[in-house]
């Protein structure tokens, strides 16, 4: 993904969301998600935490890219990981997490409160990805990234949770299409080379059947052939 500008592509997310949650009321930060057990609210602080751990991680000076990245992690069995991952990160894995993540929003006096961190964070962690050398490396979750690969994977995490957190939202904006571009090329690379992807879905119905959030049809497991044993790709 050369040709792509990853702080771009990660501000494009990061702006997305924001879009999503800034002109929510309370009732509204309080509506579903995909990710079960989570509100809006509760999702919104799962993203910020990845805001906050790319600002620990970008001044923190690969083992992998931003494709063998999400090889390393197995998905929670609630839905609501992005990534082949068992949560690693101090609130613990799985289940843990995502009640940490519960517990931690409803602390605030009130959900509209996870949005004011969260658009102080945001831009935070944005400009210090423009301002990190593309050719250096940081290290985050046990792992040793390229900082452009490190900017994909929190651009890939902010796309599919921005189709989680819209779910009941019908209103809202969807993830720009620099953002999504990211996230189509990071999944692509986790089929094996001779997959193809069905030719009747776009790129929305590849993000959320990669991540398994809907699941695949007949038809798709009859395209897909035996890539469909490869899905859902992150959980």
């Amino acid at each position: 993904m050369t040709a792509v500008s990853q702080p771009e592509a990660l501000a494009q997310a990061y702006a997305g969301i924001t879009d999503v949650v800034a002109p929510l009321d309370d009732a509204g930060l309080q509506r579903p998600t995909r990710c079960r057990g989570w509100l809006v609210a509760d999702l919104l602080f799962h993203v910020l935490c990845d805001a906050q751990r790319a600002l620990v991680a970008l001044a923190s000076p690969a083992d992998c890219d931003d494709v063998s990245y999400w090889r390393a992690f197995t998905a929670p069995a609630d839905g609501t990981g992005t990534g082949r991952r068992a949560a690693r990160d101090e609130a613990g894995s799985g289940g843990r997490h995502a009640s940490w993540v519960r517990r931690s929003a409803a602390a605030f006096e009130r959900p509209s409160g996870v949005v004011r961190v969260w658009a102080d964070t945001a831009p935070a962690a944005v400009r210090a990805a423009a301002a990190a050398d593309p050719a250096g490396f940081v290290t985050t979750q046990g792992h040793v990234l390229r900082v452009p690969d490190l900017l994909a994977t929190l651009t890939t995490e902010a796309v599919v949770h921005h189709l989680d957190l819209i779910v009941d939202l019908p209103d809202a904006p969807p993830p720009a299409a620099l953002p999504v571009r990211v996230a189509v090329a990071s999944l692509c690379g986790l089929l094996s080379d001779d997959a193809v992807r069905p030719v009747g879905w776009d790129d929305r119905d590849f993000l959320l059947k990669a991540a398994g959030r809907v699941p695949l049809t007949d038809r798709d497991r009859w395209e897909l052939g035996e890539a469909a044993g490869w899905f859902p790709l992150i959980g």
